[in-house]
């Protein structure tokens, strides 16, 4: 497909005002502070702000990895962390008006635990300056090192998320070449028995790099054989012109997005998000409420 070829009419948005988003928007904009939803001007922002959900970055804004699909700057050397980031986080959504935030990152092989102790440190200190606000993290795969791993796991967030991303065949193609399909599943599997099943797992995929139908099935059951309850299934959309990022093979219709939608709910998930405009943390409160774990 063309990279100039006209969006389906199922890729149109309208914007959509409401009180309740531009409420969150306000706050976020007096306490200085940025949520993925507005960096990646994400088309569900105002839908999930709604609902009393968003999606924080930290570690900074430089990868030191370079997935063909990833908007984020890329470095070898990133500045090093802010010491302070996790406070300063905490202190600023406690004063916003949601019930259920994600936080995310960037990879960061330079250091040497992947940043989990960091992460751990943000939901800590959330939890305790407002312990009834539900925390998801969605982390990279801190190269399956289990001991940074439960590293997190102790800090208990409601939810870990990491993203498999695309199907096994097409993996070496549009990630990193230090990232690994096998590799994610390990990262998911491990967090599962750390945790002894207490953590909800979830993962999500994008389509549109030219994947076979039975092989999102197969990246499906492969989520289901290590426990995954959640996945999301979303079109890929090329960020930008640059020749590192992968070109759209194709638009995925809503009738798949339906079937596939049919078949991850037939594996045994216990919430599916499969559509044009789904992304990572796309409902992600309806999607925690609705696993049946709360």
């Amino acid at each position: 497909m063309s990279a100039q070829a006209a969006k389906p009419p199922w890729l149109k948005v309208r914007y959509a005002w409401n009180p309740s988003s531009a409420h969150i928007a306000n706050l976020m904009a007096r306490n200085n502070l940025h949520s993925v939803c507005q960096s990646a001007r994400c088309p569900n922002r105002h839908e999930c702000w709604a609902q009393g959900t968003a999606t924080f970055m930290i570690m900074g804004e430089y990868c030191t990895r370079a997935c063909r699909f990833c908007a984020v700057k890329t470095t070898a050397k990133p500045p090093p962390l802010d010491k302070d980031e996790p406070k300063t986080l905490a202190e600023a959504i406690a004063t916003l008006d949601l019930r259920y935030i994600v936080i995310t990152s960037v990879t960061r092989d330079d250091l040497p635990d992947g940043g989990a102790s960091h992460f751990a440190e943000c939901v800590r200190e959330i939890k305790k300056l407002k312990p009834e606000l539900i925390v998801e993290t969605l982390i990279p795969d801190l190269n399956a090192d289990r001991d940074a791993l439960s590293v997190l796991v102790e800090a208990k967030p409601d939810v870990i998320s990491h993203n498999i991303e695309t199907v096994e065949r097409l993996t070496p193609v549009i990630r990193d070449r230090r990232a690994d399909y096998r590799k994610s599943l390990d990262v998911l599997r491990s967090i599962r028995e750390l945790s002894s099943g207490k953590i909800i797992t979830k993962s999500g995929l994008m389509v549109g790099f030219g994947e076979k139908e039975d092989e999102v099935e197969h990246a499906l059951a492969d989520l289901r054989d290590v426990d995954v309850e959640i996945v999301t299934i979303g079109q890929y959309l090329k960020p930008s012109e640059e020749p590192r990022h992968i070109a759209i093979s194709e638009y995925v219709t809503p009738e798949r997005f339906a079937a596939y939608e049919r078949i991850a709910y037939s594996l045994g998930f216990t919430y599916v998000a499969s559509g044009p405009f789904v992304r990572s943390s796309y409902k992600a409160a309806e999607a925690f409420f609705g696993s049946g774990r709360k």
